[in-house]
């Protein structure tokens, strides 16, 4: 285990740590309980391990990873479509590069992609249209996912293939959108719910660029719950945790901002209207692990429907639901009632290099940031 005086040197600012570990160590000796705080975000999840903030925890203060990262949530389903539609005559698949190890019901894109399938991962969606117009004769199927930080780049993308003109690309959507989860987590009827854990959040910055600060607000007003948007450098969290402590002693549930340096109350107009250009919600979407959450994913209106993989190849896509391994626990870990060294599986058959579980898949995964800086 690290040596607390070491880890302390590790830090880009040790000072500035030191400083709100005491300060938090203080505020936390005002509590009567012990407080969950859920970080959203898979990023948050990998400061928090990357970094060791835990040990510089006070015993009263949890951290509870929550289901925000996209690789992570994508459930077996929309895998296997991405593998069928990859094993498409005269298709090229192309993707973010987290989603090549993700396991289907059967296969991932790695294993089409050792089948002779053309399936290729880019940093942007726009360099779609640069492997489009290099092969006009294929069917080039753009596979989108992410919350709300990456819809507007695929809505971009869109409105470039409509104003070009281009007639060889295609979009299959798997677009989520934070809020509805949140609420699912803290009005889950489950007995076994998380909502009595979900003291505060440390909300998503990246996500909140695009929303703004704003759509956090029916968690503080309606649920009593304090969000601090966070950015991700280990001292915005730690300045974001005294933020909260200091809302919970002062009796407040209130939407602050850490991030100031770029996030706003009305986050960014121009990408919000793109969005609302092209998409609408989905009546409902299948979150890895949680299930159905209603109106939590954007779908392509329906006058885009020629540009729309899913409807194009609905004949082809299986529509069978599919159930993670049994032993594994990442539906539980991504609701924050387990972590993962509680998974009988975890660091054993299930590693990053031999992802049996989603949340082991993706760097931003709780298993996979456990796994690489857990000391476990």
């Amino acid at each position: 285990m690290m040596e607390l005086s070491n880890l302390y040197d590790d830090f880009r600012n040790p000072d500035t740590i030191k400083a709100y570990a005491s300060k938090i160590t203080l505020l936390a000796k005002k509590l009567d309980r012990e407080i969950g705080i859920m970080e959203v975000c898979g990023g948050h999840t990998h400061t928090i391990m990357k970094y060791g903030l835990p040990q510089l925890m006070p015993k009263n203060i949890d951290f509870i990873h929550g289901p925000g990262c996209p690789v992570c949530i994508m459930p077996k389903e929309r895998i296997d479509h991405a593998y069928a539609l990859a094993m498409q005559e005269d298709v090229i698949l192309v993707t973010l590069g987290d989603m090549i190890k993700v396991p289907g019901s059967n296969e991932s894109l790695q294993d089409a992609r050792s089948k002779g399938a053309d399936v290729r991962f880019v940093y942007s969606p726009l360099d779609t249209l640069k492997i489009a117009l290099e092969n006009p004769t294929k069917e080039v199927i753009f596979f989108a996912i992410g919350f709300e930080t990456t819809t507007p780049m695929t809505a971009a993308l869109l409105d470039l293939i409509i104003k070009k003109d281009i007639q060889n690309i295609k979009l299959h959507i798997n677009h989520v959108t934070v809020p509805e989860v949140m609420t699912t987590l803290l009005v889950d009827s489950d007995n076994r719910s998380v909502k009595n854990r979900i003291d505060a959040f440390l909300g998503p910055s990246h996500v909140s660029v695009i929303t703004g600060s704003k759509i956090y607000e029916p968690f503080a007003l309606e649920y009593g719950k304090p969000v601090v948007v966070s950015g991700f450098e280990p001292v915005d969290v730690m300045q974001s945790i005294a933020m909260i402590l200091e809302q919970l002693i002062e009796n407040r549930s209130e939407v602050e901002i850490q991030y100031t340096r770029a996030v706003d109350r009305g986050g960014n107009k121009e990408a919000q209207k793109l969005i609302e250009k092209y998409f609408e919600k989905a009546p409902t979407f299948l979150w890895r692990g949680l299930g159905e959450v209603a109106h939590s994913s954007w779908k392509l209106k329906d006058v885009y429907n020629t540009y729309d993989a899913e409807v194009i190849y609905d004949a082809v896509l299986p529509k069978e639901q599919c159930m993670d391994h049994k032993l594994c626990l990442c539906g539980e870990i991504l609701k924050g009632m387990a972590k993962p060294p509680q998974c009988t599986i975890f660091g054993k058959s299930c590693i990053p290099s031999n992802p049996i579980g989603s949340c082991m898949v993706s760097s931003e995964g709780a298993c996979a940031a456990y796994y690489r800086y857990g000391n476990l």
